[in-house]
């Protein structure tokens, strides 16, 4: 069991209220709170190493390259990669997977190619293959969903053809919490000469990710979901495709010679870093990711589906509530997207603020996935190790006092 409240005195932020109310929030699958070794790794770099990276001889350069460069380290050993040559670090996931669809799409995709997909995707992981697609002449597939939130890995193989060249899924839905069986996806992808590229980005927080094991060929996450900072992100892909792979951008860094007409590429991984990074963020997430190993991702994801489990048996007792996706927190993450008779989502999310709770409303970037679920919007709670029991009890009292609201309203509209 996790130590929360020792957990939660690291998190700053939770200390305050909202309206009147603890802070209880549950909206994680959006961004996570970051605890105070990230803030003060912030500052400890602006006050005593602030300098660019790479390029200088100084004290100050190398210092910043080492903090920098360590924290790449980190991320290599954290998702288990090869070594820290295959970690490209950009602005986000959404970056990481457009850097592929550039660098690796514009290379490979012809015309009458064809690039798999599933209606669960969240838009970063559809729209730069939809523009890859339009640029190239190539055709969108996709998978669906089974009516209790998996993906139809039946319908999924049927699409996966010799036009196939890459399959795009995410292993863990932000919007349903259903976790695909990315090793079979692999295999499937494989067998028919595709890559398969994986949107780690509400998985790697959670779950232990080995990239080795798991089969993909490219990788996307974000700092910001992991405790990190907001502005970093991580593309991990085979160091094979990435040498074979030409520059994202250009610039400064990613060079090794400039001609006057011609320039040739520095080693991996700066090949992929042109300008000057995120320096100061890179090197936080570097903390955020210490911390996380600190309480061991086997430990994370345990907490997370006991919370998730009692999430989807008291949200089941609340009157008029529907959770969608997969009734087995086993077979999801922690993120419980719902919507009640009684109100919108987004009033949901209204009331839910006046009694402290944060949750996410809307579409959720997912707008292929609420069409397949034939609703406009959700209401989403979403879990990270800093939640416990009371925070769900919280977000309980709060749905409660939705029905209340809009239940009175009914009846005095009834009554009328």
């Amino acid at each position: 069991m996790l130590d929360i409240a020792r957990i939660r005195g690291d998190f700053p932020i939770l200390g305050q209220q909202v309206n009147g109310r603890r802070l209880v929030y549950l909206d994680n699958a959006a961004t996570t709170q970051k605890p105070r070794q990230v803030i003060e790794a912030l500052v400890r770099y602006y006050e005593t190493s602030n300098a660019n990276i790479h390029r200088g001889i100084h004290t100050l350069a190398n210092r910043a390259t080492e903090q920098y460069e360590a924290a790449r380290g980190s991320v290599a050993r954290f998702i288990g990669a090869a070594g820290p040559q295959e970690v490209i670090f950009t602005r986000n996931a959404t970056e990481a997977i457009n850097l592929v669809a550039r660098a690796w799409g514009d290379a490979s995709i012809s015309e009458g190619d064809e690039i798999v997909l599933t209606v669960m995707e969240h838009h970063s992981n559809i729209v730069p293959w939809q523009l890859l697609a339009a640029r190239k002449g190539a055709r969108l597939r996709y998978a669906g969903i089974t009516p209790d939130g998996r993906l139809d890995l039946d319908g999924l193989r049927q699409l996966i053809g010799p036009r196939t060249r890459l399959v795009a899924v995410t292993q863990m839905s932000n919007v349903l919490g259903t976790i695909n069986p990315v090793g079979d996806i692999a295999e499937m992808a494989h067998a028919a000469g595709a890559l398969l590229l994986v949107d780690g980005a509400q998985s790697v927080p959670h779950l232990p990710v080995d990239v080795r094991g798991l089969g993909a060929d490219f990788l996307a996450f974000s700092a910001h979901k992991m405790l990190g900072p907001t502005g970093v992100g991580v593309l991990w892909a085979r160091e094979e495709l990435l040498a074979a792979m030409p520059p994202f951008l250009g610039g400064g860094d990613m060079i090794a010679v400039v001609r006057e007409e011609t320039s040739t590429w520095a080693d991996l991984p700066h090949k992929f870093e042109a300008g000057t990074p995120n320096i100061a963020d890179v090197i936080a997430f570097g903390e955020a990711i210490a911390y996380l190993e600190s309480i061991g991702m086997a430990n994370v994801r345990r907490h997370e589906e006991e919370l998730t489990a009692l999430a989807l048996e008291r949200l089941g007792r609340v009157p008029g509530l529907q959770i969608f996706g997969p009734a087995s927190a086993a077979e999801r993450g922690g993120v419980v997207s719902f919507a009640m008779e009684a109100a919108h989502p987004h009033d949901v999310a209204t009331i839910a603020d006046g009694y402290g709770v944060a949750i996410r409303a809307g579409h959720h970037c997912a707008q292929l996935l609420m069409r397949a679920l034939g609703v406009p919007a959700t209401s989403r709670a979403s879990f990270s190790i800093y939640n416990g029991e009371d925070d769900l009890e919280a977000l309980i009292e709060a749905l409660e006092g939705v029905n209340r609201v809009f239940g009175e309203g009914r009846e005095r509209a009834a009554v009328r």
